[in-house]
């Protein structure tokens, strides 16, 4: 079912407009899919969730295999109908968390070992058992397990990491159970900002033929300039045919320049983690709700925002809800600085589809 058809490409940089089709439905892209870590995205109901016409959404194989765990998951009619969401969900392998959770974790040739930070008992993520875990779920696309490592790091630990990453995304590959029910398995590029080992891991990632990829290990520190000098090397090498994820980069200036380089789906915490803590979205960049200004304030947050809480509320309501500590306020910023990010994405697109 997973197929991926540009629809028109820019004549100004490798940016593009296309359609990935999936079990569960179409994703326009550039598309940026909002992070539902514990199957919901936070504050946010599936009805949102289609009112903010999000496409896509992502779930937290490590986070969902801890708990409630994929067997339950399963049992329960995969992912999709577990939490009531219709559209297409990508689900990534959890390398990442085991990453940020250094000193709970053991990286082994077989996988990774690690201690749950919930109840401390031990755990073996190996390439098998990952990719099993996201045909449970029943996920639309998955990520395979791979080996992410920190800004700045030593060449020789970021070249073993690609070696990891290369013969983990082999294994996984091997694994998948061919059903047209079951989803379809990116391949993940690694490299650091090492020119010559994000050439290689591209290349050598590229050779395995996964229907799309991943692009990880950036936005982890590095300076803007630096990310996108790696975006460019391994959009150049991957086939042009597929489609790529930029994982875990939520900045508009980040994400507008990403798809210049050619990539065409993103998620990041931020939006959903800046509400949470005070802060709305504009093209101007992140302000807080609650800055003493905003007290007498009977303006929207975005005047050209359609969503709900431009359209309903102010910014002196919004601030109240945020120092009365009411939820209504976590979500309201929530429904706004997710909208953003799929407006642009669609602003995005409609600026490449109308290039003479």
């Amino acid at each position: 079912m997973f197929k991926f058809e540009i629809i028109k490409k820019s004549k100004r940089s490798k940016a593009r407009v296309g359609k990935v089709y999936t079990n569960h439905g179409v994703i326009d892209t550039p598309m940026f899919m909002p992070v539902g870590t514990q199957a919901t995205v936070k504050t946010m109901s599936p009805r949102n969730l289609n009112e903010i016409e999000a496409q896509i959404i992502l779930g937290n194989t490590y986070h969902l295999y801890l708990r409630p765990g994929n067997q339950l998951i399963k049992n329960a009619g995969g992912l999709h109908k577990f939490m009531s969401w219709d559209k297409p969900i990508l689900t990534d392998s959890g390398g990442f968390q085991v990453y940020s959770l250094a000193h709970k974790r053991k990286v082994l040739e077989c996988g990774v070992e690690f201690s749950s930070h919930l109840d401390g008992t031990k755990h073996l993520f190996t390439p098998q058992k990952v990719v099993e875990i996201q045909q449970d779920f029943g996920s639309d696309i998955m990520m395979p397990l791979d080996e992410c490592v920190a800004y700045p790091c030593d060449k020789k630990q970021v070249e073993e990491s690609v070696n990891r990453t290369t013969c983990w995304a082999k294994e996984s590959e091997q694994s998948i159970v061919n059903s047209a029910q079951n989803g379809a398995l990116f391949g993940i590029v690694q490299g650091g900002c090492f020119q010559d080992l994000r050439k290689r891991s591209a290349e050598e990632i590229a050779a395995l033929g996964f229907p799309g990829f991943g692009v990880g290990g950036l936005s982890v520190g590095e300076p803007q300039n630096q990310m996108f000098d790696m975006l460019d090397i391994v959009t150049d090498i991957l086939p042009e045919d597929k489609p790529k994820h930029l994982m875990g980069v939520g900045f508009a200036s980040d994400i507008l320049g990403a798809i210049k380089r050619g990539a065409d789906l993103f998620d990041c915490v931020i939006p959903t983690r800046l509400a949470r803590h005070g802060s709305f979205l504009t093209l101007e960049g992140k302000t807080s709700i609650r800055q003493s200004r905003f007290e007498k304030d009977f303006s929207p947050i975005d005047p050209d925002c359609d969503c709900y809480t431009c359209k309903t509320f102010t910014k002196a309501y919004i601030r109240h809800l945020f120092w009365a500590r009411e939820i209504l306020a976590m979500q309201l910023l929530t429904i706004h600085n997710l909208r953003f990010f799929i407006r642009l994405m669609a602003k995005v697109r409609k600026e490449i589809l109308d290039e003479n």
